[in-house]
């Protein structure tokens, strides 16, 4: 953005009303399955910045989404901001910061310049920056020529049961596909990057392997059939795969393709080990295939598996925009909105900005494979203490956040001529 739009948007930032609006926000439980709290609270912040056509649909019975947004002038791009309003759990959150002003994990205090509590970086930070961003933009009289929507959605995280399959984002990109709602040009999500922004991001797909064999008493193994001895196999050669799997491709931004083993559970009681399960999740590059990716396991499974009598189940629980997982995605790095954040981002924070790979799975497939529509992640907060006792945002990180969300909202969407 120019050095005159910066100065002017720095000018008009109202600091106190932008961390009272990330505090509140932080302040409504909305643990996975508990969105509406959040939702009734976007309402009436979406409603008192002015935002149109703002509707609340249930995705699932008692869990609504939101969208709404600011219409410009007219001749403009259209600009979406996108987050999921769900967080993860915060059990035991008061008993590691009991005594502390830490303790309440919807408290929000700032602490050294750091806003905390559950959902502070993921991703309050980012739908609240977004959002602030609009305020500054009508205080420093910018009117837009674009049209700005905004769309909260529930069911992102995993960890509830019955829940976090992206059921919340699912109902949103079916409406744009439907013609419901207008296709935006260019997506932001605000996932937390440390305001660097992500074109490109991992796929994923969980396997929980089942191997069953025949119990039998120690002192005659030979009447068993040793489950466990056949999962030492399969998980020598998972090993073997994923070194194999690593040695084939590296993408510039997000690295190495590999898969993990989680867990395994297993054994007998003095007796020939029946029955092991195994869990594990497979790291995917994009362009790599997620159903050539599961067949290619499931034959490294099974190739380790000699025994006739031992059975091999294999289950993959975490489908999100595929049956299996979720696929990978990454945008043209010459797409002209991506420069155009990047010098937002570091005109607003210095150093900040660059291009970076995802190292999380969200849900910018939906809109990227899915609807062809460019879609990154940029956002304030840090990955790296979400899901954490240690959950915080910088307050100068997420103020910078604002500052370069507006600028980059005026730029994409195109301003009115002053006179």
């Amino acid at each position: 953005m120019s050095e005159t739009l910066h100065n002017r948007l720095l000018a008009a930032l109202d600091r106190d009303g932008a961390i009272g609006l990330l505090r509140g926000a932080i302040g409504c439980n909305s643990v996975t399955g508990n969105e509406a709290n959040m939702v009734a609270y976007l309402d009436r912040q979406m409603r008192e910045r002015g935002l149109a056509d703002i509707e609340i649909a249930e995705f699932l019975p008692g869990r609504p989404n939101i969208w709404g947004r600011r219409k410009g002038s007219g001749g403009g791009k259209r600009l979406q901001f996108i987050g999921h309003t769900d967080t993860v759990h915060a059990e035991g959150w008061r008993e590691h910061w009991a005594g502390d002003e830490r303790e309440d994990p919807f408290g929000a205090p700032i602490i050294d310049g750091e806003i905390w509590g559950r959902g502070a970086g993921d991703l309050k930070a980012g739908i609240c920056s977004s959002l602030a961003a609009i305020s500054l933009l009508d205080r420093a009289g910018i009117r837009l020529r674009g049209d700005v929507d905004f769309a909260f959605v529930g069911d992102e995280e995993s960890g509830e049961p019955g829940s976090g399959v992206s059921a919340g984002v699912k109902a949103h990109v079916a409406r744009i596909a439907a013609g419901e709602l207008p296709r935006p040009d260019f997506v932001v999500y605000t996932e937390p990057t440390r305001l660097a922004v992500y074109p490109a991001q991992i796929g994923f797909f969980i396997a929980d392997i089942t191997i069953t064999g025949k119990s039998a008493y120690f002192g005659v193994p030979e009447l068993g059939r040793d489950a466990l001895k056949a999962s030492h196999k399969v998980m020598s050669a998972l090993w073997a795969h994923s070194d194999e799997v690593s040695a084939r491709a590296e993408h510039a931004l997000v690295g190495k393709g590999f898969l993990l083993i989680t867990t395994l559970n297993g054994g007998g009681f003095i007796a020939v080990p029946e029955r092991c399960t195994l869990s594990l999740i497979r790291k995917l590059l994009p362009g790599e295939s997620l159903d050539a990716a599961a067949r290619e396991l499931e034959e490294v499974i099974r190739g380790a598996v000699t025994d006739p009598d031992i059975a091999v189940e294999i289950a993959y629980p975490a489908g999100r925009d595929h049956a299996l997982g979720g696929t990978a995605a990454e945008i043209d790095l010459d797409h002209p909105a991506l420069a155009m954040l990047q010098e937002s981002v570091g005109q607003a924070m210095p150093g900040r900005g660059g291009a970076e790979g995802a190292p999380f799975w969200s849900e910018t497939p939906f809109f990227v494979n899915e609807l062809g529509i460019p879609a990154v992640y940029c956002a304030p907060g840090d990955i790296r203490n979400c899901h954490t006792f240690e959950e915080r945002v910088s307050v100068e990180e997420y103020l910078a956040g604002v500052v370069a969300f507006a600028g980059f909202i005026a730029r994409y969407c195109g301003v009115e001529d002053e006179n």
